[in-house]
């Protein structure tokens, strides 16, 4: 009843099959996470399921030994034709990428499903809904990420262009009884903790920004400096991505344009500035638990065996630097690695790194519910977006001692949750990260580093804004602007 016949008058049979998959897959909203290909966080081989993804790979020039490689959705010749197929008669054909998109197209995959599209010479939207329904469509077009630097932040929390800070995966032997570690100890003696009261902002990662330009630049015609629509870290797209599910917590992000590049930084709120402040003793020592954890499952080398004795410094930190696409926005951001494991089956970053989690013991199914449904989904998303593949949690018991552990596959974590109908869903959590970044695209139009929109949202509510000019939110560095003002800016002179 579709009217497919006529459709496809003309095209390949494998075309035709191949459309149809797609069509099919949208329509039961098939979901990528269902997919457990090699790596496990991204296909290396084309399959019906992986193509209807949205997903594709930046490195796809190369061919995969067992089989062909996977082109993108929008640049294939199977994938022009079926997508003309499926944006002609598919039900959720406006969520569809049929193409590609200039970065400064603003009508991308959620904006035309979910969020009414503004004409080129409107006012911009004052407002951003976030009610997780109308986020409700098929995941949106995510670029396999791609690892492009790293940095390391030492003892002292001063910046190092390397990887000096990387610690390797050295999990327990899996026979024997529960691994036993003592997450309290350490806690009274050796403990140093980075200061909380000090912002840094984007500091450290305009450090590597501006020492690794070359390699970032953009065309200056079109008044880029830098090839990428956004830089900032990854905690901040976190917070968005969780935001349709999120109940308690609001958050605050300064938005400057510079150089035809958007920065994101986020501002404390009041809210989360009294809870630091006010912090309990027991919230302080589970927080060192979850460090005292990393101490027992790294070592300094690959060959190495952990040492739980040594101090325990939060200052310290290795930081991965990611580019990727979400729709029509380039992303440059970076987040704090735990460690890499020497022995993966996917030797290269960012699939080789493993993040550590500790959580509190379940005994029940309805414990193991929530678990999925309010702690999961940072998990997630914290490792969804820098393409780390694994994540292993170690549960503790009421003394502090790790009672057992468990590893989560990064792509399996949707079919942990995909029967529970009230469970959130990675699609809404993606599709509304799009739609802020192109609301941001719409909202600030003047570049400027100091000129500050300052985005703000508390739960029940849509996301806001305000403007502000030469204000303490401003938060791009003189020396940052200074060195990327110049047509031919000089080698930086960065702060210690």
């Amino acid at each position: 009843g579709l009217g497919l016949s006529s459709a496809c008058r003309g095209l390949s049979r494998s075309s035709v099959l191949n459309a149809l998959g797609v069509w099919l897959i949208f329509k039961g909203e098939a979901n990528l996470l269902h997919c457990a290909a090699v790596p496990p966080f991204f296909p290396s081989r084309s399959s019906a399921v992986h193509r209807g993804t949205g997903i594709s790979h930046p490195d796809t020039e190369r061919t995969n030994s067992k089989g062909p490689h996977l082109a993108p959705l929008d640049q294939s010749k199977w994938g022009r034709e079926a997508v003309m197929i499926v944006a002609r008669y598919s039900p959720l054909k406006s969520a569809v990428c049929s193409g590609k998109r200039d970065r400064g197209d603003d009508e991308d995959i959620l904006e035309d499903k979910a969020v009414k599209s503004q004409k080129s010479n409107a006012k911009p939207p004052l407002t951003l809904p976030v009610t997780p329904s109308r986020y409700d469509a098929p995941f949106p077009f995510y670029r396999r990420p791609a690892e492009v630097g790293r940095f390391s932040l030492d003892s002292q929390r001063h910046y190092h262009g390397d990887a000096r800070q990387l610690r390797y995966y050295v999990p327990p032997p899996t026979e024997g009884p529960s691994p036993g570690f003592d997450l309290r100890d350490g806690y009274r003696d050796r403990y140093v903790q980075r200061d909380e009261s000090v912002h840094e902002g984007l500091e450290h990662l305009l450090q590597w920004v501006a020492q690794n330009r070359k390699q970032l630049q953009g065309a200056e015609e079109k008044g880029q400096l830098l090839n990428t629509d956004f830089v900032t870290w990854r905690g901040h797209l976190t917070k968005v991505l969780t935001t349709p599910y999120e109940k308690q917590e609001g958050w605050l992000l300064a938005v400057s344009l510079f150089r035809g590049t958007f920065y994101i930084s986020e501002v404390e709120t009041e809210s989360a500035r009294r809870q630091r402040e006010q912090r309990s003793e027991m919230l302080k020592e589970l927080t060192y638990m979850g460090y005292k954890f990393e101490h027992y499952m790294c070592a300094d080398t690959p060959d190495g065996t952990p040492d739980p004795t040594g101090v325990v410094n939060t200052n310290e930190g290795f930081c991965t630097v990611i580019r990727t696409r979400l729709g029509a926005h380039s992303l440059l951001f970076s987040g704090e690695v735990d460690c890499t494991d020497p022995r993966s089956p996917w030797p290269d970053p960012p699939s080789c790194y493993v993040e550590l989690k500790t959580s509190k013991v379940m005994h029940s199914p309805a414990q193991r519910k929530s678990f999925y449904r309010h702690k999961m989904i940072k998990w997630w998303a914290q490792s969804f977006l820098p393409g780390v593949s694994r994540i292993v949690a170690g549960y503790r018991g009421p003394d502090g001692s790790v009672v057992g552990l468990e590893t989560f596959e990064t792509m399996k974590i949707f079919q942990l949750i995909r029967e529970d109908p009230g469970c959130w869903k990675p699609a809404v959590c993606m599709n509304f990260c799009a739609a802020f970044l192109s609301f941001v695209k719409k909202v600030v139009t003047e570049d400027d580093p100091k000129l500050v929109h300052l985005f703000a949202w508390e739960p029940g509510h849509p996301v806001s804004f305000t403007v502000h000019r030469d204000s303490e939110y401003t938060f791009l560095p003189d020396w940052y602007v200074e060195a990327l003002s110049t047509e031919k800016p000089p080698t930086p002179q960065i702060p210690d």
